[in-house]
C-alpha cells in the first residue's frame, strides 16, 4: 500500500514518523483504499486482526490487541425500515477511536518508537494511552483544560503523561506541535494516516454481518477519519467484488461547529478556518477536519447534515431509554436518523462511536 504527501507526492519515508511531509509540509494519505482479498480473511486471528491482511503493516508488527473489533449491530425496525446501530462504544476503551490506534501502536512499535506524543479532545486520547501501554510506548497526550473528566481520569490511570491546555480543542492540537517539531513522534490519529485501516475494518464487519452492502451509512464527522475510513472499507469491498454498489453515506456535525457540512454545502473542495462553537458533542468540536479534503473529494454519493445544540441532549436520552448509554457525540448519529429515515435507504447503519460512561 503507497502513503505519499497529498501535494507533493512524496512516498512516505522507510524510516522515522513524520506526520507531515518533510519536503513541503503536507499532509500524508494512502494512493489507494485498503485490497481485501475473501480468502485471506483469517479467522484464527481475535477480532479485527481478522483482516490484517488489509493493514499497512510489517509482517513481523506486534498485535497489540485488546478486544477490538467485532462489536454488535443491534437492529431495529425504526418508522417501517431496516436500521442497524453499530456498537463502537463496545471496543475496550469505549469508542471506535481503537480501531485506529491498535494500527497505529503497532506501527509505531514495528519502527522502533518508544515515545510518542499526541493532541485528543479525549477519546483518541484514551485508547491511544491504552494501546501505548499494551505495547510498551511511553505516551504524552495533549487534552483541551475543559475535555470530560472521566476521559482525563481514563488517559491518566491508563499511565499516560496528560498536559491539559486552556482553551478549544484547536489549542491542544497547537500545542503539542512543540514537542512534534523537536523531533518526539507525533502520533497524531487526525494526521497519521495507518490508522485508517483500522477504521476500515468496520466496514468489513458490516458486510459479513449484513451479507451485502447496507443502503446507508450515519457517522459523525470531526476530523473525518470515522467517515473516510469507512468509506474507504466499502470501496475495498466494492473492488473486490464483493459488493456492486457503495452506501449512501451521511456525515453529521453538530451546528455550532459544521466545517464540512457548510464546504459541502457551497461546493468547496477546500477548508477555510470555521469558528469553533462550544458543543455537548465534543468528539466533532474540529473547526479545521484533517481529513477534510479527502472526505469532500471521495464524497461522491452522500450528504454533510448539522445537528442543533437544542437537539443532541434529546437523542442522547432518547437512546438512553432504548438502553443504549452513548455519549452525545454519537447520539448525533441518531438525530440524524430521525430527520432522514424517510430519505435513506434500507437497511441504515448508524454508528454510535463512544460510551455515555465517559460523559457528565
Amino acid at each position: 500500500m503507497v502513503v505519499c504527501c497529498e501535494n507533493c507526492h512524496q512516498p512516505y519515508p522507510e524510516t522515522g514518523f513524520p506526520f507531515r511531509c518533510p519536503a513541503c509540509g503536507g499532509m500524508y494519505d494512502y494512493a489507494q483504499p485498503p485490497v481485501f482479498d475473501s480468502s485471506r480473511v483469517d479467522s484464527s486471528q481475535p477480532g479485527m486482526w481478522r483482516y490484517r491482511h488489509t493493514f499497512d503493516l510489517p509482517a513481523d508488527a506486534p498485535v497489540t490487541y485488546l478486544g477490538e473489533g467485532m462489536t454488535p449491530l443491534i437492529r431495529f425496525a425504526i418508522s417501517g425500515k431496516q436500521v442497524g446501530l453499530k456498537m463502537e462504544s463496545q471496543n475496550p476503551t469505549g469508542s471506535y477511536k481503537d480501531r485506529g490506534s491498535a494500527v497505529l501502536v503497532s506501527k509505531l512499535i514495528s519502527r522502533g518508537v518508544k515515545l510518542a506524543v499526541e493532541d485528543s479532545s479525549g477519546n483518541a486520547g484514551a485508547s491511544f494511552a491504552a494501546y501505548a501501554g499494551c505495547g510498551g510506548v511511553k505516551a504524552r497526550i495533549y487534552i483541551p483544560e475543559n475535555a470530560a473528566g472521566p476521559k482525563r481520569l481514563q488517559i491518566e490511570r491508563q499511565g499516560a503523561e496528560l498536559v491539559r491546555v486552556a482553551g478549544p480543542r484547536s489549542e491542544a492540537a497547537r500545542a503539542v506541535l512543540q514537542d512534534a517539531e523537536s523531533g518526539i513522534p507525533y502520533a497524531s490519529h487526525a494526521c497519521i494516516p495507518f490508522g485508517l485501516t483500522g477504521i476500515a475494518t468496520m466496514a468489513y464487519e458490516i458486510w459479513e454481518t449484513l451479507q451485502s452492502a447496507p443502503g446507508s451509512v450515519i457517522a459523525p464527522v470531526g476530523h473525518g477519519g470515522l467517515l473516510l475510513g469507512i468509506m474507504r472499507g466499502f470501496q475495498s469491498l466494492k473492488n473486490a467484488g464483493l459488493i456492486t454498489e457503495t452506501p449512501f453515506y451521511v456525515g453529521v456535525q453538530a451546528a455550532n461547529c459544521s466545517p464540512m457540512v457548510e464546504a459541502y454545502e457551497h461546493g468547496k473542495l477546500e477548508l477555510n478556518q470555521y469558528t469553533e462553537g462550544w458543543t455537548l458533542a465534543e468528539g466533532v468540536r474540529v473547526s479545521k477536519p484533517a481529513r477534510g479534503k479527502a472526505l469532500l473529494q471521495e464524497m461522491d454519493h452522500g450528504t454533510f447534515i448539522a445537528i442543533p445544540e437544542e437537539e443532541i441532549l434529546p437523542a442522547f436520552y432518547e437512546l438512553a431509554r432504548k438502553g443504549l448509554y452513548v455519549e452525545p457525540t454519537a447520539a448525533l448519529g441518531w438525530s440524524a436518523l430521525v430527520k432522514l429515515i424517510h430519505q435513506l435507504v434500507e437497511p441504515i447503519i448508524v454508528v454510535l462511536t463512544g460510551s455515555g460512561l465517559k460523559y457528565i
